[in-house]
């Protein structure tokens, strides 16, 4: 899938689409979707008229609407009114459509499984087992995935109580620790294993997640004991945490003669589990 291209939705209906590398969201194109869920055969004026009656009802939505150029029927570039995945499923809600129907279910269900991990935090790390088997992984592959992201929230919880806030400072010490270890920015190290919105550490192999364990492990473990007081400080020592990770990654490519960050994504991983087996 390109970055601007047309992906099929809600049935045969092409939805025009854009990925914007900046913010690593696809962007929709809104009427295109009201055109499909709401079967009307005059999409901008039913969007027109959606604005102001969320206007009314004193939504902020239609005001945090972007444009983007997408392709219009008549070949050109136009300015089109697009919306995030967030955006859609509020503006979803408002459609009284009975193809919206399960795009609404679905909604109120996500919130009340939200709901219930908040009282047990325990049922998300189940769902996270659950949704990792159906898609093929191996146990032993999941189990080191868990691992990962418990040694992940207590390097957030370091970084929050050093007064790092979350968003890019905390992007911009993940790249350092990312960059310092594998030789790769977050986004180069996205781009190698041909990755857009998916997360960086569904997509390595057991080894890479080891690897990014010990990086983080260790940036929390230094920064518990140097107790950085500036973003500076905090930004050396997530190089000294990944630069760690880093020699021993040197080191077992050394001994191993084989490159340990590659191109290799789960989609792959899974091909080649099932030829071992067959």
């Amino acid at each position: 899938m390109t970055k601007e291209t047309a992906i099929k939705l809600f049935e045969q209906k092409q939805i025009r689409s854009f990925w914007k590398e900046e913010d690593e969201k696809w962007y929709f194109s809104i009427i295109d979707v009201i055109e499909v869920l709401s079967g009307t055969d005059r999409p901008r004026k039913y969007w027109s008229d959606l604005k102001v009656k969320l206007q009314k009802e004193g939504s902020e939505l239609s005001e945090k609407i972007g444009q983007l150029k997408l392709s219009a029927e008549d070949g050109k570039m136009r300015l089109t009114d697009v919306a995030d995945t967030e955006q859609l499923f509020r503006l979803i809600q408002s459609i009284p459509s009975p193809k919206a129907e399960p795009f609404k279910i679905w909604l109120a269900q996500a919130g009340r499984e939200r709901l219930d991990e908040i009282e047990d935090p325990e049922l998300g790390l189940d769902r996270v087992m659950e949704t990792f088997l159906r898609k093929g992984y191996s146990k032993e592959w999941i189990n080191q995935r868990l691992k990962s992201i418990e040694v992940r929230k207590e390097l957030t919880d370091e970084w929050e109580n050093r007064g790092v806030q979350k968003g890019q400072e905390f992007a911009i010490l993940t790249d350092e620790i990312t960059k310092a270890w594998s030789g790769y920015t977050t986004r180069q190290y996205k781009n190698l294993k041909d990755l857009k919105k998916e997360n960086l550490r569904d997509h390595m192999t057991n080894l890479e997640l080891v690897l990014n364990m010990l990086a983080e492990a260790t940036t929390t473990e230094i920064s518990k004991e140097k107790k950085p007081h500036s973003f500076e400080d905090n930004k050396k020592i997530a190089r000294q945490g990944g630069t760690i990770a880093g020699n021993t990654r040197r080191e077992i490519e050394e001994k191993t003669g084989k490159k340990i960050v590659t191109g290799i994504n789960a989609k792959q991983i899974d091909n080649n589990k099932n030829k071992e087996i067959d």
